[in-house]
């Protein structure tokens, strides 16, 4: 901490002890200082060898590869009873990753502040990745400010360090609320506009199930540079969902009609059928490709090799101007 419990107590009359001010718990779950947080030291070390495996000596080389043991092309036909069709129903996405990535093994960073975003560096086919993928099982996945900032950096350290990006998608939008939105959600959600836009490195999305609003575009959207973008036929990519759609759009047909409740049921099936379908973001181009779920490993493993020499330059400049 900066100012210990006497001061604090002194200046404010809280009262508290070191441990509940600036300990291991508090910064790796409240404060976010704290990217990862071990009961005891053997636990540490060897979760600090397994980071460094993953990560280059230096900015200059690419990460480390390995020798993959999991089948590049292996089938992954329990996905689709991982992640359900119904768009208001949670899931785990870490179940997802660890069905996707080299033998099921992740490292999750900042795994106990903003859980409602994943970071984790993993394998595809021994080629080291950095995930970002958001969270269902918390806030419906939602990008709040300490997400943002949490993905921001993480995008920024694998853009730093050669490490690919992969984005999962399932995100409903922005939190809403008075406290985000006083908080600065505007500024901090750019940051992580800004990292992904920033990034040199290949970058790939995918879209599971839905894709909402602002969250959507900066989630390394195409419209922001993602070198591949792919989608599951459960995909919605809008700015909203069907039903807040079709309250905004036929608010007048609506409120004219003479049973209100039966045409906005009619006006969300039109709104889905004909702009939610599995389709229709491949035929506006939001997609490169709708893919069957089970084939995502081997998409994604064959797109890596793909921008393997993907090369960018950036401007010649001092440096950017980031939001704060």
């Amino acid at each position: 901490f900066i100012t210990g419990p006497d001061v604090v107590k002194a200046v404010t009359g809280e009262e508290i002890s070191q441990n509940g001010l600036g300990g291991a718990d508090v910064h790796a779950e409240t404060s976010g200082v704290a990217h990862f947080a071990y009961d005891d030291e053997e636990t540490c070390l060897a979760e600090v060898r397994y980071l460094l495996s993953m990560l280059p000596q230096n900015n200059r080389e690419n990460p480390p590869h390995t020798t993959a043991h999991d089948p590049a092309g292996r089938r992954s036909e329990i996905l689709l009873d991982l992640v359900p069709a119904d768009g208001n129903r949670p899931y785990d996405m870490t179940k997802v990753i660890e069905e996707l990535v080299d033998d099921g093994d992740h490292l999750e960073v900042h795994e106990r502040w903003a859980r409602n975003i994943i970071c984790a560096l993993a394998r595809l086919d021994g080629q080291v990745v950095g995930i970002v993928a958001n969270q269902p099982q918390t806030l419906a996945g939602v990008l709040d400010i300490e997400a943002s900032e949490k993905a921001a950096r993480f995008v920024q350290m694998c853009d730093a360090f050669n490490i690919p990006i992969l984005t999962l998608l399932d995100v409903p939008g922005f939190l809403p609320g008075v406290d985000q939105e006083h908080g600065g959600i505007i500024r901090h959600g750019a940051k992580l506009l800004y990292a992904y836009c920033n990034a040199t490195v290949p970058r790939i999305s995918l879209i599971l199930r839905k894709a909402y609003g602002g969250a959507y575009i900066v989630m390394d959207s195409q419209s922001i540079g993602a070198d591949l973008t792919y989608a599951w036929p459960t995909n919605e990519i809008a700015v909203m969902g069907a039903e807040g759609a079709a309250n905004v759009i036929f608010r007048r047909q609506i409120a004219d009609a003479a049973d209100p409740e039966a045409m906005r049921a009619r006006m969300v099936k039109e709104y889905k059928a004909e702009l939610m379908h599995p389709y229709y973001a491949a035929e506006r181009g939001l997609v490169d490709d709708v893919i069957d779920p089970a084939e995502t490993r081997e998409v994604l493993i064959r797109s890596l090799a793909m921008l393997h020499a993907k090369h960018a330059d950036l401007p010649s400049r001092k440096h950017g101007n980031p939001p704060q």
